[in-house]
């Protein structure tokens, strides 16, 4: 272990102690800090909530990560959220529980350790299935862990004794425990339907599962003789090669083109079947010559025209993406060679009538990005209703959302959810892998019944026989990670954690899956508990380039966070993650947002570096106990910024806007207290004024430690540590940052006037150092100003800032490198009015600026003067001036002795004569003018 300095330390009873306190180092560096400051709050548990009867608590269950995963930005910016979200209500007191968990990826993990097998020249088929379960339990037991080590490195401050995974015994008991209840309340049911089938993963996939490609294919215009030989139907389609399955070809019923044909007959070309006519009203007439092809078996818009008209199924594209045995003389062939091979048939027999470029959507899925294959399986499906039954899964779910019982953030995303339910089909939950929840139904072998159970039956439980065989298939993930939010508590078991953790408060987590998992943990802990699972659902946004681009290893444009980790250090990379960022809007991250979180870090560290040094040198802290009633000025403004900024912060957060309450801190810390009041406290310091602003340094510092906390927890934990020491009340203090409370605003403390007094000498100040530097004042150079603040907007009480101009003229002059300084109207001598009056409108020998706002803006507005003369050098103006000019004859000269060239002006383009002479009027006039301020000079 070691302590805050790096020096050898130790823990006691979760406080951080230290065998020696050197010197603050000048430079922080993250790797020093982040590891003994994870540690330190990992064994001073302070990530475990205490239950606290009565007393509402604040839970947020972690999207579970693929246990095949690493961390990704994604990741990463999940965790930023919830961390932030979590401390702050950790220091608010609320008993704060934010859950880990990950969850077994059937698919995912299934095919990682297929790769390996393959690799080793073996196959899950030839090791069978329970050997092929040992080998991804060995997987899992040795990198299951990486990705919580990873989370533990962003600062996720999660309850790590509670840690969950999908396949642990308790979630599996609710995994089976619900199919079974749903089973018996018969809206679990087996049944034969077309699904999406993915050859290369061997398993079906949910509607969700999958991803729409843009993809430039071709439309196939293919002519279907009439039976009576009385001309032919032409239909257009983008698979020829699932004609061969065709048993029909429909029309719309209304479609004068083809009325008269419904009810007759087609030939199928290449097989020879006979083919009805009929009509549909699922037909679109505008795509292609209105006249479909009608294959059951491999579409779902045929299946359903299918089971209308009571058509055969015929399957011509087997599980394996080859061709069936009913594909004729195609059998045994891959579907895309078949296409090809049926598009030269039918150009060889004359049916093929065109071929027109095509783009069209494919579906591909999500995993391995291979082309989808509609197919008729038998599955297990879930009844989850309609959307307006309010007595049935989607409706209560559509209730919960319509009726405001559960937020979304942002509400936009309250329609997009809604609509989804509104047109929500059944879901399909089985899938054909070995690794996962096994679905809980066994297959009788002598009676033909089947037994579902949350147990594994030892027998039939219609017949007694012990010959049973379990369903082979597993159930689809989401349906696990569906009950994510209670059975993490321990449900389906009346526990303590259940009863006092749930319903929790918020889920936070990207749109791109709120169908996914979030509606169905809304559908499936309505369905288990009777209660919404959570208030309120956070979105966040996708996480994009510089350019603008999604990141993807496809694109090339993939940043692995643990790298930045260590080039930035965490709590920049977290910074830099939520900097910008609004609920349900993408956010890009540039190396510029890393490296200006980086230099915040770093200023923060040196404005606390100055503070603690400052401190180890006073004796004593006066004035600690006068906080509330400051009487300087600057104390006054900068303790009033304060509590404004921890009004906006708090109000912000409560409306989960995390990048405008980052943007406060950010600009309250750098530009306030950094840029401003300390720069002034120093000034005070040395010059041992009273009060002195030691106390009031300590103070903001350490309040703005802890507004600050949630989002960059390791230096602020680091910076507290040592600064408390230094404190009168440092016994009084918690032993982290973490549970130390969050600052609230205080109305009384809200200074209104010294924040207008202060913002007119602060604009004073700038706009003085931003002459200079437009002029390149040297910085050691000290100039003359005069300040008028008597021109005043109506309703500004003058005086006041008239005065407050006179007290602080001393930081002004300081700070704006002044070195006479003279407040027209303040107690000058009759010739400083004078000579004021009489440079109001000689711009040449004084530069006019205006400073302050306007009685809008409640603070005054003032003019200064700065005479122009002691502002440079005259000896060092002269000569940059002559050089100058030198220069500009010399250039003169060569261009009148070009122009006046008589072979020159007879052969050089007009528009080079004239461009020359431009130049050389040009030139001319920049030397009257060095020639005047040379004059002015002397």
């Amino acid at each position: 272990m070691w302590g805050l300095d790096g020096s050898p330390g130790s823990l006691e009873g979760g406080t951080m102690t230290q065998q020696s306190t050197p010197e603050i180092p000048r430079a922080y560096s993250p790797g020093d800090v982040e590891g003994r400051i994870y540690r330190f709050w990992e064994e001073g548990g302070y990530f475990t909530p205490a239950v606290v009867p009565g007393k509402q608590p604040f839970v947020i269950i972690m999207p579970p990560p693929n246990v095949t995963g690493e961390l990704h930005l994604g990741h990463a910016l999940t965790a930023a959220v919830e961390d932030v979200l979590i401390r702050w209500h950790r220091m608010l007191g609320d008993p704060a529980l934010w859950l880990p968990g990950k969850d077994h990826a059937g698919i995912a993990t299934q095919w990682v350790v297929e790769r390996q097998l393959a690799q080793e020249g073996t196959s899950r088929e030839e090791l069978g299935r329970e050997a092929f379960l040992e080998r991804v339990w060995q997987w899992v037991d040795l990198y299951g862990n990486t990705i919580d080590e990873q989370h533990k490195r962003l600062g996720a401050s999660c309850d790590w004794s509670r840690l969950r995974f999908t396949l642990d015994p308790g979630p599996a008991r609710a995994v089976r425990t619900t199919f079974v209840n749903l089973y018996n309340k018969g809206l679990i049911y087996r049944g034969e339907r077309i699904i999406n089938w993915c050859p290369r993963c061997s398993t079906a996939l949910s509607d969700l599962e999958v991803d729409h490609e843009e993809h430039d294919g071709a439309l196939y215009y293919i002519r279907y003789p009439l039976a009576d030989g009385d001309g032919h139907v032409t239909v257009a389609t983008t698979r020829p090669e699932t004609m061969l399955g065709d048993t029909a070809v429909a029309v719309h019923p209304d479609d004068q083109r083809y009325r008269e044909l419904v009810g007759r007959t087609v030939v199928l070309p290449i097989i020879g079947r006979s083919l009805p006519i009929v009509g549909d009203t699922a037909i679109q007439p505008e795509f292609g010559t209105g006249a479909l092809k009608v294959t059951p078996g491999h579409d779902p818009t045929d299946f359903d025209i299918g089971q209308r008209h009571q058509l055969a199924t015929v399957t011509v594209i087997g599980p394996n993406g080859y061709m069936t045995p009913e594909a004729g003389p195609y059998a045994g062939q891959e579907r895309m060679a078949a296409r090809q091979g049926v598009v030269e048939q039918l150009e060889r027999e004359g049916l093929l009538e065109k071929v027109e470029p095509y783009r069209h959507s494919v579906v591909q899925c999500q995993r391995c990005a291979t082309v989808l294959e509609p197919l008729i399986s038998v599955q297990w499906f879930l009844n989850v209703g309609k959307h307006d039954d309010p007595s049935s899964i989607a409706g209560r779910a559509y209730a919960s959302v319509a009726e405001g019982r559960i937020k979304l953030v942002p509400e936009r995303f309250t329609r997009v959810y809604l609509n989804w339910l509104e047109n929500i089909r059944d879901w399909c939950i089985s899938r054909q892998l070995w690794w996962g929840h096994r679905i809980p139904v066994w297959y009788c072998q002598g009676c033909e019944s089947q037994t579902v159970s949350v147990e594994d039956p030892t027998q039939c439980a219609q017949c007694g026989s012990a010959n049973v065989e379990q369903d082979p298939d597993v159930l689809d993930t989401w349906f696990s990670s569906g009950l994510w939010t209670h059975s993490t508590l321990g449900w389906p078991e009346a526990t303590d954690d259940l009863d006092y953790f749930y319903p929790t408060a918020v889920m936070e987590t990207g749109y791109d899956i709120l169908f996914f998992w979030v509606a169905r943990m809304i559908m499936l802990g309505l369905e288990n508990t009777g209660r919404e699972p959570f208030h309120t659902i956070y979105l966040h946004g996708l996480i994009q380039d510089a350019q603008g681009a999604t990141r993807s290893k496809s694109r090339g444009n993939v940043q692995d966070p643990l790298l930045l980790i260590d080039r930035y250090g965490t709590d920049a990379l977290r910074f830099a993650l939520t900097t910008g960022t609004s609920p349900g809007n993408d956010l890009r991250l540039t190396d510029g947002k890393l490296e200006a979180s980086r230099n915040f870090a770093n200023k923060l560290w040196n404005a606390s570096r100055f503070v603690l040094t400052t401190l180890e040198g006073a004796s004593s802290l006066d004035g600690w106990s006068e906080l509330s009633s400051p009487t300087h000025r600057e104390d006054r403004w900068i303790l009033s910024r304060l509590h404004h900024v921890a009004a906006a912060v708090e109000s912000y957060l409560q409306r989960f806007e995390l990048g405008e309450a980052q943007r406060e801190l950010y600009d309250f810390i750098w530009h306030e207290f950094c840029d401003w009041y300390i720069e002034m406290a120093k000034l005070r310091l040395r010059e041992g004024s009273e009060p002195s602003p030691l106390p009031v340094l300590a103070h903001v510092l350490e309040r703005s430690l802890r507004l600050l906390h949630p989002f960059m927890p390791f230096i602020t934990e680091e910076v507290w540590q040592r600064l408390k020491t230094c404190l009168p009340d440092a016994d009084n203090l918690p032993s982290s940052i973490m549970i130390a409370s969050y600052p609230q605003p205080d109305l009384s403390m809200m200074d209104s006037q010294a924040e207008a007094e202060m913002n007119l000498v602060r604009d004073i100040i700038t706009q003085v150092r931003n002459y200079r530097a437009e002029e390149k004042v040297e910085p050691s150079r000290l100039i003359e100003a005069i300040i008028d603040v008597r021109d005043q907007a109506q309703g500004v009480d003058a005086e006041a800032f008239q005065e407050a101009v006179l007290a602080e003229a001393n930081g002004i002059k300081h700070l704006a490198r002044i070195g006479d300084l003279s407040l027209a109207g303040v107690g000058q001598s009759p010739s400083v009015v004078e000579f004021f009056e009489r440079k109001i409108h000689e711009t040449d020998q004084a530069v006019l600026l205006r400073a302050g706002g306007s009685e809008a803006q409640g603070y005054a507005s003032a003019r200064i003067w700065l005479p122009l003369a002691g502002m440079r050098d005259p000896e060092q103006d002269r000569a940059k001036l002559q050089k100058e000019l030198q220069g500009l004859e010399q250039a003169i000269g060569r261009l009148a002795g070009q122009l006046e060239n008589e072979e020159f002006r007879t052969k050089a383009p007009a528009e080079v004569r004239e461009r020359m002479e431009s130049q050389r009027l040009a030139h001319l006039n920049r030397k009257s003018q060095l020639e005047e301020s040379l004059a002015r000079l002397g």
